[in-house]
């Protein structure tokens, strides 16, 4: 987990005040009608339900990351590349590829490749007052029905993941099925999908080197007005249209234009 400094110490609970009049009240109200008393207890009882699952994630969210900008000190930014929307650590033996759509040449996506393993990086807009994901993932679990492949809504380390296995031609021409693990994070005005597929779909040590990038992963939403679901802006960065000299090594392959993004949904 990162060390990532926090700008805001969490507040102390305060214990809210109690009005004496009015538990009296109560008190005698339930000595002259237990039944009544039984009913109020109960409706106490269903406004101090437990936290949605948003609520809950979100808590954790900003604890172990990914992370919103306001949440981390300039400090500890140093070293990460800055796509715009996103911030992401520099990671030896890590390729970062963009993702271009091919018809407007925007950046849509980021990659991150280790070895055989990889992860599709993507952040969206969302509103203030709900989270995405939980509408987002039965979208994505009937999209990969429709297409004859099959869903397990599973308990992952980020929470609700999808892991699909849809219908695909191998190398060798045969027919096999291709396995993708959907994970989402909601975070404030924002929203994070990561798509992890080779070994980090199928292999536990390799998803885990994967899963801790994407925890590291840093959103910057901005200010401006946006609707639920658009693209966060990224951008080429700048260490990309500089050339290193024939006889230097790039400490790391960052970035590459990537092919156009293929979206299951």
């Amino acid at each position: 987990m990162l060390g990532f400094g926090r700008k805001k110490k969490d507040q102390a609970e305060q214990e809210p005040a109690v009005d004496e009049q009015k538990d009296a009240a109560r008190k005698d109200d339930a000595r002259k009608d237990p039944a009544a008393s039984q009913a109020e207890v109960s409706d106490a009882a269903g406004e101090a339900q437990a936290p949605s699952e948003t609520e809950e994630r979100t808590s954790q969210r900003a604890q172990t990351g990914p992370f919103d900008l306001a949440e981390v000190d300039a400090a500890d930014l140093e070293g990460f590349i800055d796509l715009g929307g996103l911030r992401i650590r520099r990671e030896p033996g890590v390729n970062l590829r963009l993702d271009v759509d091919q018809k407007s040449q925007r950046v849509v996506a980021v990659t991150l490749e280790d070895g055989q393993a990889s992860v599709q990086v993507q952040a969206f807009a969302a509103p203030k007052s709900r989270g995405l994901w939980p509408q987002i993932r039965t979208e994505l679990a009937e999209s990969v029905r429709s297409q004859q492949g099959m869903v397990d809504i599973t308990e992952g380390p980020f929470g609700r993941q999808v892991l699909a296995k849809i219908p695909a031609s191998l190398p060798d021409g045969q027919r096999g099925l291709r396995v993708a693990r959907f994970v989402g994070v909601d975070g404030p005005r924002w929203f994070l999908r990561g798509v992890f597929t080779g070994d980090a779909a199928v292999q536990e040590q390799a998803a885990a080197r994967m899963e801790e990038l994407f925890r590291g992963i840093v959103v910057v939403r901005g200010r401006e007005p946006m609707a639920p679901r658009d693209l966060l802006p990224l951008e080429v960065p700048a260490e990309a249209v500089r050339r290193t000299e024939p006889q230097e090594e790039p400490d790391l392959q960052v970035p590459q234009r990537g092919p156009e993004v293929t979206q299951i949904g």
